[in-house]
């Protein structure tokens, strides 16, 4: 069974879409407000997630870069808004199709399918090299995690990328505060276990099937990618 997050708040659309759909063995579970669905899918694992762009609170639009900051779930946006500008930038952001309303929901199943094959098909995380699931860019000073920009701190961009460039190696404390140019000299060893504990809980957001940065005991910490 392929279990898909609909956030629409047209429920009756909603309930008719879910009914249909489960003939094809999709389950569908409906959130009406955007925020109330940003937290099911925080918490609940989908495969998919269909979205419409007029919610109350918040638009579409808006709820796409909030959701990529800790998700790649294949998103389709589900709309009876035509402008091609929305359409442009529904993909801009993060998006992966998009179906105008009214449609036949054949071809929303049909979408769906075919959404879901391509993933599939794609290289899983496991066979990915340490350099595509964590890419650093020291000129910008971001650092992607499996496509994912994520927000740190320059104190913990900079405990990241050290262990990025370390290859797996071990980092002791004591070298994070050498190296680093935003960690302060008065920091103590104890600061730099709560900055690599930030990091994890944001990493975690995208992925909490593996914990990477390891520690190594009495020393400091290395950062493992199968």
């Amino acid at each position: 069974m392929i279990k898909v997050l609909m956030i629409e708040d047209d429920l009756e659309l909603a309930e008719i879409l879910s009914k249909y759909l489960k003939k094809f063995d999709i389950e569908v579970e409906v959130a009406e407000e955007p925020y109330i669905g940003l937290s099911m899918l925080e918490v609940n694992k989908y495969e998919l997630l269909i979205l419409d762009l007029t919610l109350p609170g918040l638009d579409g639009l808006e709820l796409i870069p909030k959701i990529r900051e800790f998700s790649n779930i294949p998103i389709i946006i589900s709309s009876a808004r035509d402008d091609i500008l929305d359409k442009v930038m529904g993909l801009e952001r993060g998006a992966d199709d998009y179906l105008p309303k009214p449609y036949n929901p054949r071809e929303l199943e049909a979408r769906i399918k075919t959404i879901l094959r391509r993933k599939a098909n794609e290289p899983s995380c496991e066979h990915k090299k340490k350099e595509e699931i964590f890419e650093l860019n020291e000129d910008a000073m971001q650092i992607r995690f499996k496509g994912n920009l994520l927000t740190l701190t320059p104190a913990e961009y900079d405990i990241l990328s050290i262990l990025i460039k370390s290859k797996g190696g071990v980092v002791s404390r004591d070298r994070f505060l050498y190296e680093s140019e935003n960690i302060d000299d008065d920091s103590s060893l104890k600061n730099i276990d709560v900055m690599v504990s930030r990091i994890r809980t944001k990493l975690s957001k995208i992925d909490n099937q593996n914990s990477y940065i390891k520690p190594a005991r009495g020393v400091g910490y290395q950062l493992i990618v199968a």
